[in-house]
């Protein structure tokens, strides 16, 4: 019998083990996949995760693991290019875009050495259910037996396809459809800082990462995926091709080193949070375009805000409900403006905003705090102040 049971042990369900451990609960951690084990993502990490990672003990074993610090962006769209970079966060501005084969066993090994049992390469088949309420999991290990546990609590962070969401009838509660698709790969002999560009129809993002590798990826509107999935290469190429000129003559002069990833399956929802001994974290709850890389970010700071509304509460029925309630109430409070920015972003419409970012132009404050309220350090309410509209009126 444990106290809490997390299924996935990812950039969520990491974190919260390792965290419900440190509060003194008994934690069983599964993962499908043996870790190291690559998966898909936009790979950054915002500055409040950054400030997290630290928090929490983490941070320098991600950089002892190579991973390239970054502190400097760019945004360029036609007519527009804005250099800076967003504010700190808890002393923290430099960001990292580590690989998954590389922070996921990070993670995981965090939540061991906080008391956590991490089983991987099991397979988690059901849910088990007595009166209408979750008390465990059923589960076969990597020998291929079946075996039950209990819990007090399961917390599915099992991503966008979740079973713990599927299997409680978790509905969502907010929905739209997809937007992008996107394609991927990493590139060796291309130097980079945190780089974006836009043009209508298109985006393309990249990133320092391990190993001296630079990530790069191309985003196309939903409708093109069909014909983007038939010949992915040359669209790959292309998407940079007419969007970043001057990236492309740095490709060119370097080498992809592994083959291209991508989905078109990017949906955009937030999920009934929470139910009778259940509750869903990270992708499972909430998940959005990847345009704007929020994922990771958003996952570690889930964790924390549900393993803090619930503290020693685990096991007092209505204190547990109004915990989890207020945990619910925060996905919105602090995600919401996230997750409508991010789909304004994968319209990919760059001509509503470049007017209002040309006009920033000489304004570095206003460029920071514009690549704050995408990663999170600043609000969109204190970035819309009197200081920006005193400029937009400017002409």
């Amino acid at each position: 019998m444990y106290d809490v049971i997390v299924i996935g042990a990812r950039c969520a369900g990491s974190p919260a083990a390792m965290l419900f451990a440190r509060q003194g609960y008994r934690v069983a951690l599964f993962e499908k996949a043996r870790f190291p084990r690559d998966t898909l993502s936009s790979h950054y990490i915002h500055q409040p995760g950054v400030a997290l990672l630290d928090r929490w003990g983490l941070l320098d074993e991600l950089r002892a693991a190579g991973c390239q610090p970054i502190d400097h962006q760019s945004y360029t769209a036609p007519g527009v290019r804005l250099d800076g970079f967003s504010l700190p966060v808890d002393g923290h501005r430099t960001t990292y875009a580590p690989r998954r084969y590389v922070l996921d066993p990070i993670l995981a090994a965090g939540a061991v050495r906080s008391g956590v049992e991490f089983r991987d390469s099991c397979t988690v088949d059901d849910l088990v259910f007595e009166n209408d309420r979750v008390v465990g999991v059923r589960y076969t290990t990597p020998g291929g037996a079946a075996a039950t546990d209990r819990a007090r609590l399961v917390v599915g962070a099992d991503g966008m396809r979740s079973l713990v969401a599927r299997e409680t009838g978790a509905r969502k509660v907010i929905e739209h459809p997809r937007l992008t698709c996107t394609y991927y790969s990493y590139w060796a002999g291309v130097p980079a800082h945190f780089e974006l560009y836009e043009r209508p129809g298109r985006w393309i993002g990249l990133t320092p990462t391990n190993d001296d590798l630079t990530l790069i990826m191309t985003y196309f509107p939903q409708s093109e995926f069909p014909d983007v999935r038939a010949a992915v290469e040359p669209a790959y190429l292309e998407a940079v091709r007419v969007t970043a000129p001057e990236l492309y003559e740095r490709m060119s002069a370097g080498t992809r080193v592994e083959q291209l990833y991508g989905t078109g399956h990017q949906e955009n929802f937030f999920r009934k949070a929470f139910g009778p001994g259940w509750v869903l974290l990270g992708d499972s709850v909430h998940h959005k375009d990847s345009i704007t890389a929020r994922g990771i970010t958003d996952a570690f700071i889930q964790a924390q805000s549900l393993t803090d509304h619930i503290g020693e509460r685990l096991h007092d029925d209505r204190a547990l409900t109004a915990a989890l309630s207020r945990y619910e109430r925060d996905l919105d409070d602090k995600f919401y403006n996230l997750y409508q920015a991010a789909l304004n972003v994968a319209e990919l419409k760059p001509e509503r905003q470049s007017q209002m970012l040309r006009k920033l132009a000489g304004h570095q404050e206003l460029i920071d705090r514009y690549f704050s309220t995408v990663s999170g350090s600043c609000s969109f309410d204190d970035f819309y102040n009197n200081e920006l509209l005193a400029v937009l009126d400017q002409s």
